[in-house]
C-alpha cells in the first residue's frame, strides 16, 4: 500500500513570504531550501479564494470543490434571526450541505488521512482512514476524531499532547488584538510545538497507515502572520533593524525552517511515485487602517446599540466579538469582524422588527450608495466594493449569506466595536487576509511551468481527486487543474467525469447534536453573555 497523493494545507500562506522564505537572502541564507527545490521543479498558481476570504468557507470550498452558497458555511458561527432577538452557534461539520473529499474518495475505495481540516468535527462516519479535526479545544479531540485513533497516537507518539495539539479559543482570540512586544514573541512560539505535534501525527500516519490520500494541514501560517507580519513582510524591512525586529524575525524563520523540515520528510517518506500538493485558504497582505462598521451604520440611522445597564452580562455582551445591539431598532448591521458584511433585516410579519420586504431592493441600493461615501482622513474610499450575495454566493444556501460583502481598499476585517472615529488609522501596519492564495504541485506527472494561470479554491478538491485516479463528480463547481500536469501524463490519464456526489453531504450523514454538545454550546454562548 503507497501514498497516491500528499495534500499539504498552509493555512493563510501567501507568495509574498513564501518567495521571501524560498531564495537565498543576505545575512540569512534560504530559510525553506527543500521547498525551493520543489517549486522549481513543479508548477504553481495564485488561488482566488472566496469571496471573504477566510478560514471556514474557504477551507470548506477546498474540501468539496464549492463555493459557500453551495456548501452553506460562511464564517465562524452562524446565525438565526428571530425578529426581536438573533441567536448564535458555531459551525461545524453538521453544517456541511455538500460531500467533503474525504467522503467521496472513501466511498469509491480509497483510504484517507486528514489532519487539522477545520469544520471536520464530529467526522463523517463513513470514512475509510483517519481524521483528526482542527480548530477544536483540547477536551473534545478525542471524540471527534476517528474511533480507536487517539489511543494509538499516545501509544506511539512520544510526548503526545492534546492540550498542545489543540485550539486554544482565549489564545487564538489574541490574533485580533494588539499585543505588546513580549506577548507578540511568545505568540509566535506558541506554535512552534504546537505544529511539530500535527507533524508527527502526520509521520505516524503515513509511516504506518500509508493512505491513499495523505492530507495535513499547518495553521501557524496564518495565525503568525495576522501578529508578526511586519516581521515577515518584504515590504515591510526597515531601514534600520533594532535588536527586537531581528528577534522577531528570527523566531518566524524559524517556524518556516521547522514546516519546511516537516514537508522534507513527508515528501521522502511518500516516495517518487507520489504527487505532492499544496494550498492555502487564502493570502496575506497589509492594512492599514480600521473601519468600524457598525458604528458608521449607526450614524447614518441603519442601527441602534443595546443600551449597557452596567451588568457583568451587559459587558461581557459588549466586550464579545458579536454585535451587540437593540434588535427592535435595527435594520441593517455587521455581525462578527470576519464576516465583513451586512445583514439586512426584514420583518416576516406586522410589527415585526426589520424592513418590509417589498421594499428589500430599494433599500439595499441606498445602503449601497451610503456605504461607498466613506473617506478616510485622506480622501480615499475606505469601502471599494460592495459584493451582492445573489451574484457571489449563487446557491441553496444563498440566503445565508451577508446580503452584502464588504471589500476594503486594504483587505482588512472590520471592526464591530462601539467607538469613534468611525475610521482610524493602525499605530503600524498589520497582516490581514488577501484573496489570492497559493496551489502548488510537485511529482510524478507533474509539470515544471513554474507559475501558470491562477486558479479558484473550489479547484482543489477535483485536482486531488484526479491525481487519486478517480472521477470528478459532475455537479462539483470546480475542475482539475490541468495545467499542473504533463501533456504525456494527461494523455495517458485523461480527466474523467462522474456521478455527482451524495446529496446533503456531510450534513445528511451526521447525528443529531447530543445532550452534552448542546450543553457545551450553551455554557459558551453563557460566557459570551448572549444566553442567560
Amino acid at each position: 500500500m503507497t501514498t497516491k497523493t500528499l495534500f499539504i494545507g498552509m493555512d493563510g500562506c501567501t507568495f509574498t513570504v513564501l518567495d521571501e522564505m524560498t531564495r537565498d537572502l543576505p545575512g540569512e541564507g534560504v530559510t525553506m531550501p527543500f521547498l525551493a527545490g520543489l517549486m522549481a521543479k513543479g508548477s504553481r498558481a495564485n488561488l482566488r479564494s472566496t469571496p471573504n476570504p477566510l478560514t471556514p468557507p474557504a477551507w470548506t470550498s477546498i474540501m468539496t470543490g464549492r463555493g459557500p452558497g453551495q456548501h452553506g458555511v460562511f464564517d465562524f458561527i452562524r446565525a438565526e434571526d428571530k425578529g426581536g432577538e438573533v441567536y448564535w452557534t458555531l459551525y461545524d461539520s453538521r453544517d456541511v450541505d455538500s460531500e467533503m473529499i474525504w467522503s467521496i474518495a472513501s466511498r469509491q475505495g480509497k483510504s484517507i488521512a486528514a489532519l487539522n481540516f477545520p469544520l471536520t468535527a464530529p467526522p463523517p462516519k463513513e470514512v475509510n482512514g483517519s481524521i483528526v479535526p482542527g480548530f477544536i479545544p483540547a477536551k473534545h479531540l478525542r471524540r471527534n476524531s476517528t474511533p480507536g485513533l487517539f489511543e494509538r497516537l499516545k501509544e506511539a507518539i512520544p510526548g503526545f499532547d492534546a492540550k498542545e495539539l489543540a485550539w486554544d479559543f482565549d489564545n487564538e482570540k489574541q490574533a485580533l488584538e494588539v499585543l505588546n512586544d513580549n506577548d507578540m514573541e511568545q505568540w509566535v512560539r506558541y506554535h512552534l510545538p504546537r505544529e511539530e505535534q500535527w507533524f508527527k501525527i502526520a509521520e505516524y500516519i503515513l509511516q504506518n497507515d500509508a493512505p491513499d490520500l495523505m492530507a495535513v494541514m499547518f495553521d501557524g501560517t496564518d495565525k503568525i502572520q495576522h501578529q508578526a507580519w511586519q516581521f515577515v513582510d518584504p515590504a515591510l524591512v526597515p531601514a534600520e533593524r533594532s535588536d527586537f525586529y531581528n528577534r522577531m524575525r528570527g523566531v518566524c524563520r524559524e517556524y518556516f525552517a521547522n514546516v519546511d523540515r516537516y514537508i522534507e520528510r513527508l515528501v521522502t517518506m511518500a516516495g517518487p511515485e507520489c504527487q505532492v500538493f499544496f494550498a492555502s485558504d487564502h493570502g496575506f497582505t497589509t492594512t492599514v487602517e480600521t473601519l468600524r462598521i457598525n458604528a458608521f451604520l449607526e450614524e447614518l440611522g441603519y442601527l441602534k446599540w443595546a443600551e449597557n445597564d452596567g451588568s457583568e452580562q451587559a459587558i461581557r455582551r459588549e466586550a464579545s466579538d458579536f454585535a451587540n445591539l437593540d434588535w427592535s431598532k435595527t435594520t441593517a448591521y455587521c455581525r462578527t469582524p470576519s464576516s465583513n458584511g451586512i445583514h439586512i433585516r426584514q420583518s416576516t410579519k406586522p410589527g415585526e422588527p426589520g424592513i418590509d420586504p417589498k421594499d428589500y431592493i430599494a433599500f439595499r441600493d441606498k445602503l449601497i450608495e451610503d456605504l461607498k461615501t466613506l473617506r478616510n482622513d485622506d480622501g480615499e474610499p475606505v469601502i471599494v466594493d460592495v459584493l451582492k450575495r445573489e451574484e457571489w454566493f449563487p446557491g441553496q444556501h444563498m440566503e445565508r449569506a451577508c446580503d452584502l460583502t464588504l471589500v476594503l481598499r486594504d483587505n482588512g476585517f472590520v471592526s464591530i466595536r462601539n467607538l469613534k472615529p468611525v475610521v482610524i488609522k493602525r499605530p503600524s501596519p498589520a497582516g490581514t487576509h488577501h484573496p489570492d492564495g497559493i496551489f502548488m504541485a510537485y511529482g510524478k506527472g507533474i509539470a515544471a511551468r513554474g507559475l501558470v494561470d491562477r486558479l479558484d479554491i473550489r479547484d482543489v478538491c477535483p485536482t486531488l481527486l484526479y491525481s487519486l485516479g478517480l472521477p470528478v463528480p459532475k455537479d462539483i463547481e470546480g475542475k482539475a487543474a490541468e495545467p499542473f500536469f504533463t501533456d504525456n501524463w494527461l494523455a495517458e490519464h485523461p480527466v474523467k467525469i462522474g456521478k455527482a456526489t451524495v446529496g446533503g453531504g456531510e450534513k445528511a450523514k451526521a447525528e443529531d447534536m447530543d445532550d452534552e454538545e448542546k450543553r457545551q454550546i450553551i455554557e459558551q454562548l453563557q460566557m459570551l453573555g448572549y444566553m442567560e
